[in-house]
């Protein structure tokens, strides 16, 4: 007489796979790395503050065209110090109003997170559908239309650059430029964002490829 003893259920293994980081880590420490030393290069570049408060130098320009001329012969000296000075005016809105604050970061933070560093093997899965990067891409879009046009961040933003831009146009009418010794090899007519625009530049030269590898 032969016993069966109960049926051998089949074990399936299930292999455990790590979890990959929801942005290409590297990537994102070469853009901050890149957009750090730009920025320490172009700070090093400003010239001493007493010497753009220095009293003695200021004085009443006596036409437009006069006043016009300070404005670009001061910017070619003191380039750097006026960016910083809009940096700092539209650093203490900002702070001031720390709703809109925390908008533009939460904005800020979902391009890279969403976006721009995410795996191109992790789709986004949002309430359990799945987007793809043109669909994640028209999201953020209009979310961006929706936090800067819709909401107060948009007009703090323009407000706080229209006072540091009112407050660089004029310090450079009434400071008197001829104790400055300006280099005549630097082009007369950078802009007010050459500095950004060249740091922004060269941090996402050495993203892209980063970005680009991790989306292949």
């Amino acid at each position: 007489m032969s016993s069966t003893g109960p049926p051998v259920l089949p074990i399936s293994t299930v292999q455990s796979t790590e979890s990959q980081p929801p942005i290409s880590v590297s990537a994102f420490r070469a853009f901050l790395s890149r957009l750090n030393d730009s920025f320490r290069n172009g700070i090093s570049q400003r010239r001493p503050w007493p010497e753009l408060t220095d009293r003695s130098a200021f004085s009443r320009p006596e036409s437009f065209s006069e006043a016009t001329l300070r404005i670009r012969k001061n910017y070619s000296y003191f380039r750097i110090n006026y960016l910083m000075v809009i940096g700092f005016t539209l650093a203490f809105s900002l702070l001031s109003h720390p709703f809109s604050l925390l908008l533009l970061l939460g904005l800020l933070f979902s391009w890279v997170f969403m976006y721009l560093f995410r795996p191109a093997d992790q789709p986004l899965v949002i309430f359990g559908r799945t987007f793809s990067d043109r669909e994640t891409l028209g999201i953020l879009i209009i979310l961006s239309v929706f936090v800067i046009f819709l909401t107060s961040v948009g007009s703090l933003l323009i407000s706080a650059i229209m006072v540091g831009f009112g407050l660089v146009c004029a310090h450079g009418a009434f400071r008197a430029p001829e104790d400055l010794f300006l280099d005549e090899q630097e082009p007369a007519n950078t802009g007010f964002l050459s500095f950004l625009g060249g740091a922004a530049s060269n941090a996402a030269a050495a993203a892209v490829p980063a970005v680009s590898a991790t989306r292949i």
